[in-house]
């Protein structure tokens, strides 16, 4: 299996209370396995809250909904030793 890396990494982002916010991450192959985004150290599930889809195969995206102040942190993207972090 070829060693997927991250092509384009997590951009920080800043937003107000109540909207959501979308981070995206390129890696190098599609049906990437072994991908995990977490939020402060605790990693995320596809929620009601948290939306985790892959566009095109390669484009790894998180949704965070209706942000509040406990959100506010490090968001990590990890596909096998690779991470990315805003």
């Amino acid at each position: 299996e070829p060693d997927v890396t991250i092509v384009s990494g997590l951009k920080d982002m800043v937003v107000s209370e109540g909207d959501d916010v979308t981070f995206r991450c390129q890696v190098s192959h599609e049906d990437a396995r072994d991908v995990e985004w977490k939020l402060q150290d605790v990693a995320l599930q596809n929620n009601e809250m948290n939306e985790i889809s892959v566009e095109k195969g390669k484009i790894h995206t998180l949704t965070l909904r209706k942000v509040t102040e406990q959100d506010i942190g490090t968001v990590t993207f990890r596909v096998g030793p690779h991470t990315s972090t805003a």
